[in-house]
C-alpha cells in the first residue's frame, strides 16, 4: 500500500466558508483520517496550497495547522505539476476569472457556489471544463445534512407516498445593528451588488435540494 500526495491548491480560504467548511472540516479532516483509501490499497494524501493576497493571512493559517506550502502567486502555483485541482471559495465575481485559469491550466476545477453571477458565464465556464477533458464540480454540501439524509431514507422507503409537490422555507438573520447580537453571515452576503443576495446565495442550494430529493422542478411560485 502506497500513499500518493495530490496537490490541491485552496483559493479563498481565509474567509468563513473556505476556511471552518473546507479546510478544516474537508480536507484537514481526511488528512487525519489517513487520506482517501483507494480501490487498489494505496491512499491518496491531500496536500493543500494556500493561495490567497494577503501572506501573512495564509501564512499565520499553516502555521496553525502545520502546513508546508502558501503562496501568493496563483500563477505560480497552477504551473506546478504536482498541483492537480484548484478549489476556489472566494468572492462570485473573481470566479469566473480564477476557474478559466485553472482549466486553461488543466488543473481540476472544484468550486463553492454560484459559479458566476449569470448564466451565460457559467455556461462558459463549464463548456471550457468540458473542451480542457478536465473533471468539475461544484460544493452540494447540504445533500449530507443529517436531516436530508434521513429525508431521503423517508422517500425511497415509501414514507410519503406519491410527492405532488414541495413547499421549502428559509431565512437568516439580517444584521439590525443596533441588538448586539452577531449576524449569521458577512454583510456581503446580503448585497447584490458585492455577489450577494438571497438569490445568488442560496438558490443554487435549494434548487440541487430540489432535483437530489424530490424530482425535476417542473414550476416554480416566488413572492
Amino acid at each position: 500500500m502506497a500513499t500518493r500526495p495530490i496537490g490541491i491548491i485552496m483559493h479563498g480560504i481565509t474567509g468563513r466558508m473556505g476556511y471552518n467548511q473546507h479546510l478544516l472540516r474537508s480536507i484537514l479532516a481526511i488528512r487525519e483520517q489517513g487520506g482517501v483509501l483507494l480501490s487498489n490499497g494505496d491512499r491518496l494524501m491531500p496536500e493543500p496550497v494556500l493561495v490567497g493576497r494577503n501572506a501573512e493571512k495564509i501564512e499565520a493559517i499553516a502555521r496553525k495547522h502545520g502546513l508546508a506550502k502558501t503562496t501568493t502567486d496563483l500563477d505560480a502555483a497552477l504551473a506546478d505539476p504536482s498541483n492537480a485541482i484548484f478549489f476556489d471559495a472566494g468572492s462570485t465575481q473573481m470566479r469566473v476569472e480564477l476557474l478559466e485559469k485553472a482549466i486553461a491550466a488543466g488543473k481540476h476545477v472544484y468550486c463553492e457556489k454560484p459559479i458566476s453571477e449569470t448564466l451565460e458565464e457559467a455556461l462558459s465556464v463549464a463548456a471550457s471544463a468540458e473542451r480542457r477533458g478536465v473533471k468539475n464540480g461544484v460544493v452540494q454540501d447540504k445533500l449530507f445534512l443529517p436531516g436530508l439524509r434521513k429525508i431521503a431514507m423517508l422517500r425511497d422507503s415509501g414514507f410519503f407516498g406519491k410527492i405532488l409537490s414541495v413547499r421549502g422555507e428559509f431565512g437568516y438573520w439580517v444584521f439590525e445593528g443596533d441588538w448586539g447580537v452577531q449576524a449569521q453571515r458577512p454583510s456581503w452576503n446580503y448585497r447584490k451588488a458585492d455577489g450577494g443576495g438571497m438569490i445568488l446565495d442560496m438558490l443554487p442550494h435549494w434548487r440541487y435540494v430540489l432535483d437530489n430529493l424530490f424530482g425535476e422542478v417542473r414550476s416554480v411560485s416566488c413572492l
